[in-house]
Formats: structure tokens, sequence, C-alpha cells
């Protein structure tokens, strides 16, 4: 039982101990430690200050144009590969021309025989003319038969409308032709427009077939300008406006901006994991060909931009709660600033806000440039602590 006692009161005094120790800890650290806490400050510096809407886009050629096949057939032979530079009306690939070939020879050899027969059949008109002709002179001296003359004039008749039906074959025969000899001239594909290869779908020895649909052999697009399609979403959409500015990076140069103004909006919507995106299009000039299609752009939409303007963090001002909003540009808010004058003392300035966002604001009056003042937060871990009791401190029993 004493054994127990012994022990129970070694107990007690550890515990004693260790509230001792952490109250003299806990003293040192509050009463000494914390007077040396030094004071953040900022300083009211020259700079730009952008509200801006942030979404993510890709690039893609304004122009382009995908390259197919009008007719079926074999691919025999394709003259250019990705990356190429190519001119309007180059020879891009070739078809097996060996079909449209023979269909156009034999269409030509049937329009000669339609155009050898209009000459024999141009010869009878002419005989049944003169010999209408000589039947209606000789019934006039009343030396042949009204029923010779109806004959000549029947014959008459008739060779002329075998000319006009041969015409018609002939005119059939001849557009054949053309539709023929286009099927073959189809079977060499040419550039419709000047640009880059950027794409190349077909592979030689591959059979085309052109029936159902038109098959795409390659894609031509002109690199030297560029469209961004941003997404962005519904909460931010109706802040954009038409001819706005913008600017975008990429991931291989984020230092760099390209810079352009919003060109349209499409109104049919994207709908990704329950987000409603909106195509926001916006283009710029890729003159040194340093943007390529599919490349990830970040896109900054500005919707206000103060330049040259006396800023301050946000988190310098005391009474946050009257400062404009971000993207909000009216003069007439008032803050509080602790400005730290010449000789090191705090003193409560009155500014006047103007264009804010979430990191910094622009102070319209009541500051000029270089003037330091204290971030709030610091201030309040240096002046709101509570003050040493007099006297000594007394050890609980």
């Amino acid at each position: 039982m004493s054994q127990a006692k012994s022990s129970l009161s070694v107990w007690r005094w550890l515990l004693l101990a260790a509230v001792i120790a952490g109250g003299t800890t806990g003293y040192y650290l509050l009463y000494h430690t914390s007077a040396d806490t030094p004071v953040a400050y900022a300083t009211v510096s020259s700079g730009t200050i952008e509200n801006i809407v942030t979404a993510t886009g890709r690039l893609q050629p304004r122009e382009y144009v995908d390259v197919g096949a009008q007719v079926s057939g074999q691919l025999v032979e394709i003259h250019v590969n990705v990356g190429d530079q190519v001119e309007e009306g180059q020879l891009l690939a070739e078809i097996d021309s060996t079909v449209y070939l023979a269909n156009v020879e034999g269409t030509r050899a049937q329009l000669r025989n339609l155009q050898a027969q209009m000459i024999d059949k141009r010869a009878q008109l002419e005989l049944a003319d003169i010999q209408f002709r000589r039947q209606k002179r000789l019934v006039e001296t009343r030396m042949t038969s009204e029923e010779s003359l109806q004959i000549a004039e029947a014959t008459q008749r008739s060779a002329a409308a075998q000319v006009q039906a041969l015409t018609a074959q002939i005119e059939q025969t001849a557009s054949s032709l053309r539709a023929e000899e286009a099927r073959l001239n189809y079977s060499q594909i040419y550039a419709p427009m000047s640009g880059t290869v950027v794409e190349v779908v077909a592979r030689k020895g591959q059979t085309l077939n052109a029936t159902q649909q038109t098959p795409t052999i390659l894609q031509i697009a002109d690199l030297s300008v560029m469209t961004v399609q941003a997404q962005v979403s519904e909460a931010d959409v109706n802040r954009l406006k038409k001819g706005m500015d913008a600017y975008f990076t990429t991931l291989g140069d984020q230092n760099r901006r390209w810079s352009g103004q919003l060109r349209r909006i499409e109104p049919t919507p994207q709908v990704e994991n329950n987000v409603v995106l909106y195509n926001a299009l916006f283009d710029v000039e890729n003159d040194q060909g340093a943007l390529f299609p599919q490349m990830t752009a970040q896109v900054f939409f500005i919707i206000d931009r103060a330049e040259e303007v006396r800023v301050l963090p946000v988190g310098a001002l005391n009474n946050r709660s009257s400062m404009p909003s971000p993207g909000s540009r009216q003069g007439d808010r008032r803050a509080e600033v602790m400005l730290v004058t010449a000789t090191g003392e705090s003193q409560r300035r009155e500014v006047t806000t103007g264009l804010s966002n979430r990191v910094q604001i622009e102070i319209v009056e009541g500051l000029e440039l270089g003037d330091r003042v204290e971030m709030p937060g610091a201030v309040m871990a240096a002046t709101n602590r509570p003050r040493p009791a007099e006297g000594p401190m007394r050890m609980p029993r």
C-alpha cells in the first residue's frame, strides 16, 4: 500500500514539473521571441493590372482543306509527304487511270462514228431538197403528178428529221465524253490551295472507293494564320465581347505572348463531365512558323486593363470589405492602410482604389510610388499580444 502511494506521489511531481516547464517556455516565447518578430511590408510600385478571363484552348489553322479522291481505283503514287510546302495546282497523287482512259477512247470513237453518219445524213438531206424542188417545178408545168411531189416532200422531211436525231445523239455522246475526260482527270489529284501538307491519310497501293463517300488522301493547311479555339465556361462567356483583346501562351514557351482579338463565340456548347463550355475563336499571325496545329494554349481574355498605375497587394488593405470586387474600376471606393512614415512610425491612411484583381489593386489616391505600408496579418502578430502580468510568476503548488 505504501509502495502504491509512493508511485502516485512520483507521478504527481513529474506532472507538476512538466506544467512548470511548459509554462516557462510559453512565457518566454510569448513575451520575448514575439517582440523580435519582423513585420512584413509592401511597397507601392508602378505596374499593370489586368482583369482577365482564363481558358484552355487548341490551335487550328484558319484555312485548311481535306484533299480527297472523286473516283475509285488504286492509289499508284503519292508525290508529297507531311511537312512539304505545295502550291495551288501542284500534282499531289495519282490513281490508276487504265479504265478511265479506255472509257474516254471508246466514247471518242463512238463520237467519230456519229459524226461520220452525220455527213451521210446531210448528203441525203441535200439530195432530198434537190428532188423536192425539181418535183415542185415539174408540177407547175404539169409534167409530173401530185403524188410524186408529195413523195419528194416526205423524203425531204424524213432526211431533215434524221439529221436532227443524229445531232442530238452527237451532243449526248459529246457530253458523255466530257464526263469520261473529267473522271480521267480526277485520277490525277492536284492541290486546291497553297499551304503545308499537315497529314497524309492514304498510302500508296491502297484501293479507294469513292462510290459512297469521298475518301480523304491528305490535308493541306495554311499555317501563316492560326485560330485559337478556347473553351470558356458558361459562367464567364457573358463577360466576353467581340473584338476584345486576348493573348495566350504555349506549353513550350510560356514567356512569349501571342495576341489577337476575339472574332467569334460559337453558340453551340460542348458538355464535358456536366460542364458547359463555349468555343471562343481569335486569330494570330504565325509568320515565323512557331505555332503548329493541336498545340495547347493557355488563353487570357482581357476584360479591363490599367497600365503604369500605382499598385499594391490586396492583402495590404485593412478594410477590404469596402474595396472593389475583382474587375471593378470604380474610383470612389475607399480603404485604409497602415502607412510607414519616414521616421518609422505607423500611420493610418485612407486611399482611393481602382481596378482590382485577386492579387493586386490600383491605388488612385492616397499613396505615392515608393510608400511602404504594413501587411495587416503581420501587424496583428506584433501589436495584439497580451501584456505580461506585474510581479514574479507564482508556481502552482
